[in-house]
């Protein structure tokens, strides 16, 4: 595992990414005065920026199915947490932009080559915000798993 958007797994079966860029920017607005160089005030950070690119080849890693799944992530309007293989937490992302090119073609029109680019924006305040989503997300997984439990037992 490389890399997780929720339960949307990267690894080198599903969409495996080359290059990782993160920007994280801090807010320093200024103030001009007279005869002096302006002041500074730090109001804390900015965007935090997540750009994934890659190629993929369908005969041996992921292709259409895989793209498809972070379109539908996308359209969905949700953030979701973004962990790396090695267990760093970066945060609640959500996917601002999904493109993608395809070349190099099969007689049937599908693309052997997707080149694909991957725009995340992280949108929680703290870590502390992060762990709050998580666990309610996961409460509402566990009550919807009861509710089918319930369903199919009875």
């Amino acid at each position: 595992m490389m890399l997780t958007l929720g339960m949307f797994v990267f690894m080198r079966q599903s969409l495996p990414y080359q290059s990782l860029q993160r920007s994280a920017d801090y807010q320093w607005p200024s103030n001009s005065r007279v005869g002096k160089r302006d002041v500074f005030q730090f109001l804390g950070p900015g965007d935090d920026k997540i750009t994934l690119t890659g190629d993929l080849y369908p005969e041996m890693t992921g292709g259409r199915l895989s793209m498809l799944e972070l379109y539908t992530m996308a359209d969905e309007g949700r953030a979701w947490p973004l962990i790396s293989g090695t267990g760093t937490i970066y945060g609640m992302f959500v996917i601002t932009n999904v493109s993608e090119t395809g070349t190099v073609f099969f007689a049937d029109g599908s693309p052997r080559k997707i080149s694909f680019t991957l725009s995340l924006t992280r949108v929680d305040d703290s870590l502390a915000a992060l762990y709050g989503d998580i666990g309610k997300q996961a409460e509402s997984l566990v009550g919807k798993a009861g509710n089918v439990l319930s369903l199919v037992g009875g």
